[in-house]
């Protein structure tokens, strides 16, 4: 209560009663010089524990004030050393290198070690049409395209065992599962295909002396066999039983280890191969890629000790296509290399594309690598015992034991035009018959890829040979094949969408952040503490004047006296005084306060 009295008080006027000079004035005089000196206790009591109560709530502000001054200049150092580090030390790059890098149990090592994409095998066969006609002579070759018999390939690289110097040892397998609902036709098709047993021995034979070929026409009178027959798709592609395999199977067993011949079966038989691989841990740009095939980083049938051959001969560096190599420049050089394509082939770089958010290279087979050295000499390391096959084809005798295959691009695109008009039924396409492969370059990852290849068999002179003689010093289509993946499954691509998009948008847009917010924290910081200084010098300067302004109010000297200038002043309220009804001027006095009472 005295404190809001006092609060009262002090914002209330004050007021002056006047007195007569009766002998009441003693008495009025007193009470009044009492009451005064209680009021100015009560003031000065009540404005110590005004005082009080603000000066603590201005601490407590300068405390809060000072608190939220530090925490924005720790923000925007933390900021600006946080896109410091990101912009210095890369850690998307770290990041990035770290997933790309085949280590035991990790995200990238178990995509390679058993895809999870569907891969499938798309083979079309080429139906000979006019087999009496052409045997006899009388019209050139006629072939149909009938498929595609189609086949899901579950890629796996079993048997890995990690090294101590950054590569691991596995041992490819490509089984392979029919597909009825994506094929078109049956495994039981009913084709006229070529022998490839007797063409095959033919072709060895034929350069043997003439008591060897003597006994080979012998035998193939004996055993009734025919150049070309009739048998199912899937036996053409996977193997069938003929008396010559067997007899080659029981007499030269060094040569022919299996009683069956499928072009296909022979295409996939990994038996005994292993592969050397690159795990990335000391160039992340090679993870994935081979180091050697067969304990080997050359093709020995391409290699043979030609130092001038070791280039195109070397498996070292190529991809499977499973996973290409990391962080891909545009100019860079990329090889594959498949068992079936008995060499590796380089590609080249046609385009760039955006492909389920991502950005992808357009590869293809590197223009010419068909031509066996007709314009780039290089390539005449594949004319096998230097007899070199027309431009398109590529020998590959030593890869199918012996037996006389070439391969080329399919319906011969790209070859020589003459292998095109020597078989009817041949129509290149681009779109259909061109290898493309849609490659990230950052992950090296296929997001797309159709490889094409066509088998075919290429003859010399066989027309020593009984039954074979229309096939000499001709290329036979057989088959051509596609290795097709569509697209990546939807949790690889959520997975690789984060890693390869979101993420280095996400520390790119960081850098942006922090270090704009840092620098802008910093200067608030250092704004809110200079005008917080600057609020309280002019503070400090206004009650610096209103307590000069107090001590010159006074109208009463410490010794009780009246200066000149109070004298005035008391001369001035007194004017304002008016005097009380009943009296008169004369007989009316002020009254003044006790001499230690201030005026304000």
């Amino acid at each position: 209560m005295k404190d809001f009295l006092s609060i009262f008080g002090f914002v209330s006027p004050k007021s002056y009663n006047a007195v007569n000079t009766n002998g009441s004035n003693v008495h009025n005089e007193t009470t009044e010089s009492i009451d005064l000196q209680q009021r100015r206790r009560s003031k000065r009591s009540g404005s110590v524990v005004v005082n009080r109560f603000f000066h603590e709530t201005v601490l407590l502000e300068k405390r809060r004030h000072s608190r939220c001054a530090v925490f924005l200049m720790l923000m925007g150092v933390l900021a600006i050393g946080t896109g410091s580090f990101i912009l210095l030390a890369d850690p998307y790059d770290m990041l990035l290198k770290w997933k790309l890098t085949l280590s035991d149990g990790g995200e990238t090592y178990e995509i390679w070690r058993k895809p999870s994409a569907d891969l499938v095998l798309r083979v079309y066969l080429f139906n000979i049409t006019n087999k009496d006609e052409f045997l006899s002579g009388k019209e050139k070759l006629k072939v149909q395209e009938v498929g595609p018999y189609v086949y899901r390939e579950n890629l796996e690289h079993a048997n890995v065992t990690f090294n101590d110097n950054g590569t691991l040892n596995s041992i490819p397998k490509h089984p392979l599962v029919w597909a009825p609902e994506l094929s078109n036709g049956t495994e039981e098709d009913l084709l006229i295909l070529p022998n490839i047993a007797l063409l095959s021995i033919a072709s060895v034979v034929k350069d043997k002396s003439y008591f060897t070929r003597l006994g080979m026409n012998l035998l193939i009178r004996q055993t009734d066999s025919h150049p070309l027959v009739e048998m199912t798709a899937k036996e053409f592609m996977f193997g069938y039983e003929t008396a010559l395999t067997t007899l080659g199977n029981t007499v030269l067993p060094s040569w022919i280890f299996f009683d069956k011949i499928g072009l296909i079966a022979r295409m996939y038989d990994f038996n005994g191969d292993t592969s050397t691989v690159y795990t990335g841990e000391t160039d992340v740009r090679k993870s994935g890629l081979f180091e050697t095939y067969r304990g080997s980083k050359h093709l020995p049938h391409w290699y043979r000790n030609r130092e001038e051959c070791s280039r195109v001969s070397s498996v070292d560096g190529a991809s499977d296509a499973t996973k290409f190599p990391s962080l891909i420049q545009p100019d860079d050089n990329i090889t594959m290399f498949r068992k079936s394509l008995c060499r590796t082939m380089p590609m080249e770089k046609v385009g760039e594309a955006v492909m389920d958010g991502f950005t992808v290279y357009n590869y293809t087979w590197k223009e010419g690598i068909l031509d066996n050295g007709l314009y780039n000499p290089e390539n005449k390391c594949f004319c096998r015992e230097g007899h070199c096959l027309p431009e398109g084809l590529i020998d590959v005798a030593d890869c199918y034991y012996g037996f006389p295959i070439a391969l080329s691009y399919p319906h011969f695109y790209k070859a020589d035009p003459k292998l095109v008009e020597d078989v009817e039924g041949s129509f290149p396409n681009k779109e259909k018959h061109e290898t493309r492969f849609l490659i990230n370059p950052v992950a090296g990852l296929p997001i797309n890829l159709d490889v094409r290849m066509q088998i075919n068999m290429a003859f010399g002179d066989i027309s020593a040979i009984s039954r074979v003689g229309r096939f000499s010093h001709m290329v036979l289509p057989m088959l051509w094949t596609e290795i097709s993946l569509a697209k990546l499954p939807d949790d690889l691509l959520t997975k690789f969408n984060i890693y390869l998009n979101i993420t280095p948008v996400f520390f790119s847009a960081m850098v942006y952040v922090t270090l704009i917010c840092g620098p802008l924290l910093l200067i608030g910081s250092i704004m809110r503490v200079f005008c917080k200084t600057w609020e309280e010098r002019r503070d400090t300067d206004i009650e610096g004047d209103m307590n000069y302004s107090k001590k010159h109010m006074k109208y009463i000297n410490t010794d009780g006296k009246s200066s000149l200038k109070n004298k005035e002043v008391d001369m001035y309220f007194s004017s304002l005084l008016m005097p009380r009804s009943g009296s008169s001027p004369r007989d009316t006095i002020v009254r003044c306060p006790p001499a230690d009472v201030d005026i304000v």
